[in-house]
């Protein structure tokens, strides 16, 4: 995992995110994974953009998500690219529901658990304030407020 100072050819934001940091820069992330070293790498690169970092990526999907996130250090933007999707935060115990289509996006407030479910193939746009961002597996209703794992996965 790489950021790149000045890509001239086309990036595919499905493979390739995009770190929009301090500076007004934005930057490729060549070798992105959804692992955890490489997320540990990741992080590590752009520590020094703090709060003010943020991830740029495409999601393909076909479901619901198996899992609830929040984003402490900042709003979240969710664009429907095609296809139509369901965010779901969780607002004091109560789901608020948003469907999307497409050119239709939604603000994930900071710290708002959500998850994100595609009705059919879909596609997402997601500009997202990684730093300290919490996992929860969706096994109940809501999630639950202890125990869980950071990374800046998104939605």
């Amino acid at each position: 995992m790489r950021l790149v100072n000045h890509e001239p050819n086309a990036i595919d934001l499905r493979t390739t995110p995009v770190h929009l940091g301090l500076g007004s820069r934005a930057k490729p992330v060549e070798g992105f994974a959804w692992d955890p070293e490489v997320l540990h790498a990741y992080g590590a690169a752009v520590a020094a953009d703090g709060a003010e970092g943020r991830m740029v990526t495409i999601f393909d999907g076909n479901g619901p998500d198996d899992q609830w996130e929040r984003h402490p250090a900042g709003d979240e933007l969710v664009v429907c690219l095609s296809g139509s999707v369901t965010v779901t935060r969780d607002v004091d115990g109560v789901p608020d529901r948003v469907v999307l289509g497409p050119g239709e996006a939604t603000v994930n407030p900071a710290g708002t658990w959500h998850a994100v479910d595609m009705a059919g193939p879909a596609s997402i746009l997601t500009i997202t304030a990684g730093l300290g961002t919490d996992h929860r597996p969706r096994t109940e209703a809501r999630p639950a407020e202890h125990a869980g794992t950071s990374g800046p996965r998104t939605p």
